[in-house]
């Protein structure tokens, strides 16, 4: 079983930015991509970027220029540096273990999940 535990969420003003990170308790965590995504209440589940073990990375488009995905492997650790935030509700940003190598933004490649951290944008 891999836990994952997200951290770095709060409240930020629009504009700011924010870094979460997500450390897991696999010793293979390098074997695998990792994935960021996200849920606001009564909305589905979002994708928002993934990176391969070699660090490759894919983005969804609402993000693509303002995030980055980021990991170190010696850590077991993998960071979504959020940045130029845009006015929101409380979301909820949650990392996932793939289950394999290749960085897919479909959740459906993702066999661990993590609690979630919160993050909220104030205009």
């Amino acid at each position: 079983q891999v836990q994952l535990v997200e951290s770095g969420g709060g409240l930020v003003q629009a504009g700011g930015s924010l870094r979460l990170s997500c450390a897991a308790s696999r010793r293979t965590f390098s074997r695998f991509a990792m994935g960021w995504f996200r849920r606001a209440p009564g909305k589905e589940r979002e994708s928002v970027a993934a990176i391969s073990w070699s660090g490759d990375t894919v983005y969804a488009r609402s993000v693509k220029g303002r995030f980055t995905i980021s990991r170190d492997n010696a850590k077991n650790t993998v960071y979504l540096q959020m940045n130029s935030l845009k006015p929101e509700q409380t979301v909820v940003y949650y990392c996932a273990q793939s289950r394999t190598v290749v960085p897919v933004l479909s959740p459906g490649g993702y066999e661990y999940w993590g609690q979630g951290t919160q993050v909220t944008v104030s205009s």
